[in-house]
């Protein structure tokens, strides 16, 4: 009686390239290339790429925060606060009485009046934060330098029933910026 030998599913030829080809059927073997392409296959342990990456789309590392409207928010109070935007910019994107605080906040003069000085040091945001204390609510906070100059910068934000949000309250401690 003659011994056999059992027949493996590994390929005798070379392993399939990611240009495409190969003899894989999909079966699911570990040296088979499955029909779903090169690269996703199970003998591709960790290395494929997620669906949401690709050529100029980035993924964001560890370190990276997500951007909230409470940061979109802070740049545009900033831009009132400084003089470089009118008040009435943010009329649609408040509500209650913080309208009101933003017109005693801001200077009193338009933006577009000052000429251009280069001593006169730009207000820059140094960090922007935030706290949910409930659904619908965003407690923010930032800090504005101005040179060697700090200023504290805090407001409310409240969704609407139109799932916008809107600034409701705004205080600023410190020099203005």
């Amino acid at each position: 009686m003659p011994l056999t030998t059992p027949r493996t599913t590994e390929p005798t030829s070379p392993a399939p390239t990611a240009a495409g080809g190969g003899s894989g059927t999909g079966s699911g073997s570990p040296r088979t290339v499955g029909s779903a392409g090169a690269g996703t296959g199970p003998g591709r342990r960790g290395f494929a790429r997620p669906a949401n990456t690709g050529p100029g789309r980035r993924r964001p590392s560890a370190g990276v925060r997500r951007r909230g409207p409470h940061d979109w928010f802070a740049e545009r109070l900033l831009a009132v606060l400084s003089g470089r935007r009118p008040v009435h910019s943010l009329i649609g994107h408040t509500i209650g009485p913080a309208y009101d605080q933003l017109i005693t906040l801001a200077p009193a003069d338009p933006p577009h009046e000052h000429p251009y000085d280069p001593r006169r040091l730009s207000p820059v945001l140094h960090g922007c934060g935030r706290f949910t204390p409930g659904p619908g609510v965003i407690e923010a906070f930032a800090r504005i330098a101005t040179g060697d100059r700090l200023t504290a910068l805090a407001f409310r934000l409240e969704q609407g029933p139109d799932l916008r949000w809107r600034c409701a309250a705004v205080e600023l401690h410190g020099p203005r910026p």
